[in-house]
């Protein structure tokens, strides 16, 4: 299946705003978009190291469309379910994107580490997910990072939602969640997204709230993370850990299962 060429499809300002969060994705090693037909949301996957499809982040069909007319993602396949992949002009875009982003923000003299890794091939997850502790075991299961994923795609999209910047911290804290129907908690709205996060935030409160929010949604590298909080070397990755075994268990008890599988 490949788009049809449009007339008329969502704004410039639109197409921005969800290519920061899809283009990131697609970056990713073995990610890509799925699109399948009659369906009005594409979804990014990418392929763990033991063959299964886990989902990063879902977009409107006629955003993914919009941006395969820019050349930024393209498919050589056909068939019922179309994957299309980052292309070099993907790449720029994201990359000028970016820079557009940081550069109204950085303070000269303390740049903003909540954006330092955004461009990042690889999220901090990911790269430990490689590591390997004394015994030959990998330090994060697929389960733990896919928690992590889904966390970081409730909070790309809540932060889509307009209005004053979300001060996430103060949500460890807060006894006030927003309180939502059950079908729109578990919805696409970014409402819905926000009051996930701010359920996953005061579920783990300070502590390991911090760092997984910090290394999941931040994306900051655990070296900037444990000088922030004040710990020892290495001992960052232990906390996150922590951390992503209770976010697990927070998706299973409010969410069900991590994350739907495509293919």
């Amino acid at each position: 299946m490949k788009f049809a060429k449009i007339d008329k499809g969502p704004s410039e300002d639109v197409i921005a705003t969800e290519a920061r969060r899809i283009l990131r994705r697609l970056n990713e090693p073995g990610a890509c978009l799925a699109v399948a037909e009659g369906m009005e949301k594409a979804v990014v996957v990418r392929e763990t190291k033991d063959g299964q499809t886990v989902r990063t982040a879902t977009v409107d069909t006629e955003i993914a469309e919009a941006m395969a007319l820019k050349g930024w993602i393209a498919t050589n396949g056909t068939g019922r379910i179309a994957r299309y992949h980052l292309k070099p002009a993907g790449r720029v875009a994201l990359k000028d994107i970016l820079e557009e982003m940081a550069s109204p923000h950085v303070d000269a003299d303390e740049p903003d580490p909540r954006g330092m890794r955004y461009g990042a091939a690889e999220s901090p997850l990911m790269m430990l997910a490689r590591r390997r502790d004394k015994n030959g075991e990998v330090f994060l299961t697929d389960d733990l990072v896919r928690a992590g994923e889904r966390l970081r795609e409730d909070f790309e999209l809540a932060r889509m939602g307009g209005g004053p910047e979300q001060n996430w911290e103060e949500m460890m804290s807060q006894t006030d969640a927003p309180e939502l129907d059950a079908a729109i908690f578990h919805g696409p709205g970014t409402d819905a997204a926000r009051a996930r996060v701010h359920a996953v935030m005061q579920d783990l409160g300070p502590g390991l709230g911090d760092v997984v929010l910090r290394a999941c949604c931040y994306l900051e590298g655990m070296e900037s993370i444990e000088a922030r909080m004040g710990w020892a070397a290495r001992s960052g990755k232990i906390v996150l850990r922590i951390g992503l075994q209770r976010l697990k268990r927070h998706f299973q008890q409010t969410q069900g299962a991590l994350s739907p599988m495509i293919g």
